[in-house]
């Protein structure tokens, strides 16, 4: 995994003490931690109204104070359903023998088929966010040639690995997320344009 990489985990609020230049792509990645939940840059400000009239006398007295608490209750590990994504680090492996999920797409994908679109000698994934949107699921291939930057696969339940997208390398595929930063500001631009303000 490249410092690129893990500066941007670390910017988005992940913990990367245990990653090491020593493991895998799958080792550092299961060594990884979040607190907190990620929002893509296309995010189209769920659940924000309600914050808002729930809050609305906080708006008015502390500003500052209204836009902290939103923004530490957003990125908590709340039960809200925001259009939020999952970080994710749970292995599947449906064509390894012996494993857990061995044949869980027998009938339906074909590992051959499967590499034409996912670069790897072994069709072993970990899966690294899950979403509300489509895909659903997003997955790194865990002998991707590129062990520092390997690239992401986005799939649905709903075709579950039938249809599979190439979604650019990790380093891009995490570009697509906001810190609390640029979150704050997208919702404050938002409301202060729906207050007239």
């Amino acid at each position: 995994m490249n410092d690129s990489i893990i500066h941007k985990i670390n910017t988005l609020g992940g913990f990367t003490d245990a990653v090491n230049p020593d493991k895998t792509f799958t080792e550092n990645w299961q060594s990884i931690r979040f607190n907190n939940y990620l929002y893509d840059k296309d995010w189209d400000v769920y659940g924000i109204d309600e914050f808002y009239r729930n809050h609305a006398a906080l708006y008015k007295e502390n500003n500052e104070k209204f836009y902290n608490d939103l923004t530490e209750h957003y990125f908590s590990l709340h039960d809200r359903t925001y259009g939020q994504y999952f970080f994710k680090d749970w292995m599947f492996t449906p064509f390894k023998p012996g494993s857990e999920d061995y044949e869980e797409l027998e009938g339906l994908v074909e590992e051959n088929e499967l590499k034409k679109t996912v670069e790897g000698k072994e069709m072993d994934f970990v899966c690294i966010f899950y979403s509300y949107g489509y895909p659903d699921h997003y997955f790194v291939c865990t002998t991707d040639p590129d062990q520092s930057n390997p690239a992401v696969y986005g799939t649905d339940h709903e075709v579950y690995f039938d249809e599979i997208e190439n979604e650019g390398s990790l380093e891009e595929f995490l570009d697509r997320f906001m810190t609390k930063e640029e979150f704050r500001e997208v919702v404050k631009e938002y409301l202060q344009g729906k207050l007239g303000e």
